[in-house]
């Protein structure tokens, strides 16, 4: 099941997915199936008509990120591999939707692009085994954990690295009923490729993850869990275009700019 959020210029409403690629329509919902049943209304709009496509979920409460989760993506950039999950947090204003732009903080002059798969919550969780965990989960989407290099360098921390504004795009829409155990995991730029690797590659996956993460505190429905990126992340500028693609999940696409 794939479940988007959209406006056609009103408030965001839910809908269902259905169709083809570039053949897509959506089936409205009566409210936001985190908490409500899916009930459809019985309007249907065509993908192509224009409805506006936003981030498939906002955060109630954080998006939890994992850090150097890809041996090769740690190995890129001169770490060692973390013995346990190395967590970050960012906030739920990091979040932005499909065709959204990526806004350059203007404290930083290295901002990179980081494909992910995301996990969205659906239940509130603590304390999860690892072998009950996915049951907790709601379905997945694409995400890029956009990041400003230069500055996770320097601070020693990562707040201001990857918790600006724009720095979280999610989309296009959450898939519910997915195998994440060897999906590709692609970053394009300009449509040049970036980065290609698979969730098999995960040195903690993701029932692993949201056990651990559900020991440190409660995760909420809503709540996101970027799960870590693979080799070949690289800058963006002013004007590129970043694609990030999950098998059987879609493609995430945003502009990237600097405002003056």
């Amino acid at each position: 099941m794939r479940i988007a959020r959209f406006t056609t210029g009103d408030d965001p409403r839910y809908a269902l997915v259905t169709g083809d690629p570039g053949e897509e329509y959506l089936v409205v919902l009566t409210g936001d199936p985190l908490f409500t049943p899916v009930t459809p209304t019985g309007e249907r709009i065509l993908l192509a008509d224009g409805p506006r496509l936003l981030a498939p979920v906002i955060p109630r409460s954080k998006v939890v990120g994992v850090g150097r989760n890809y041996a090769a993506h740690a190995a890129e950039l001169g770490n060692d591999l973390p013995t346990e999950p190395l967590l970050f947090l960012k906030p739920n204003t990091s979040v932005i939707g499909p065709d959204d732009p990526i806004v350059l903080p203007p404290y930083s002059d290295e901002v990179h692009h980081e494909a992910e798969l995301a996990v969205v919550m659906g239940k509130i969780t603590r304390n999860v085994t690892p072998e009950r965990a996915l049951a907790h989960v709601f379905g997945y989407t694409v995400a890029n954990d956009v990041t400003a290099r230069d500055v996770q360098r320097t601070d020693g921390q990562w707040t201001r690295a990857k918790g600006f504004d724009s720095s979280c795009p999610l989309g296009p829409w959450i898939v519910t009923d997915l195998d994440t155990d060897d999906l590709r995991v692609a970053a394009r730029v300009n449509g040049e490729p970036r980065q290609d690797g698979r969730t098999s590659e995960l040195v903690f996956d993701v029932a692993h993850l949201v056990s651990y993460i559900s020991e440190v505190f409660t995760l909420l429905p809503g709540d996101v869990i970027l799960t870590g990126t693979p080799a070949g992340v690289g800058p963006v500028v002013h004007g590129d275009v970043v694609e990030i693609e999950i098998e059987d999940l879609g493609v995430l696409r945003n502009p990237v700019i600097r405002r003056d």
